[in-house]
């Protein structure tokens, strides 16, 4: 569905529709598309991962509208850094924070972390308002081949996998977001 000024809410609003009943979509981010469900959903990230053919032991990347929503998973009270991660939002720059006990596996993988930002892309904001909790945020694309940049290819690779793809356009960033470890400040990409 391609997204104008006048369709934006209504497309926003099927999105939520899709996720809430535990499927898949494709959407802009910052640098490329990306594949999103609810994490809330054991099913729903396990067909994302089916689609994207990747391991679920890695984990994904959630995004979401504001810090409040990112704390429904990660501690960031227990940051000595938490300024710096904060003061990053909005921007493409994912964290690696404590995960809460209550994460479960198929969202972290076998990681004690999980990864999360708040993106710089209005589209992007407006889903996870819309759905009052953070989404999946994984690039659209098979496990370890180039990201697609646009709705046609995602068509053309995924479209009979995916419930929904949001044609509208990219944030213009020139690269897929920084991951940080909040803890260690190591960059990992």
């Amino acid at each position: 569905m391609t997204v104008t000024k006048q369709t934006q809410a209504k497309i926003i609003q099927q999105a939520v529709s899709v996720l809430r009943a535990e499927g898949v979509i494709a959407y802009p981010t910052e640098y490329c598309f990306g594949l999103g469900c609810d994490p809330r959903s054991e099913r729903a990230v396990q067909r994302l991962l089916e689609i994207k053919r990747r391991d679920k032991s890695q984990g994904v990347i959630l995004i979401a509208a504001n810090s409040t929503q990112v704390q429904h998973y990660a501690d960031l009270d227990s940051l000595a850094s938490k300024e710096q991660v904060l003061a990053s939002w909005p921007g493409p720059n994912t964290w690696l924070l404590p995960a809460k006990p209550s994460v479960a596996q198929w969202v972290r993988g076998d990681h004690s972390t999980i990864a999360m930002r708040v993106p710089d892309h209005a589209l992007c904001l407006a889903l996870c308002e819309e759905f009052d909790h953070p989404i999946v945020s994984t690039s659209a694309n098979r496990h370890a081949q180039p990201a697609h940049l646009n709705a046609k290819d995602i068509s053309v690779d995924m479209g009979g996998e995916v419930d929904m793809i949001i044609d509208a356009s990219l944030g213009g960033a020139s690269s897929a977001s920084t991951i940080r470890h909040a803890i260690s400040g190591e960059i990992l990409r």
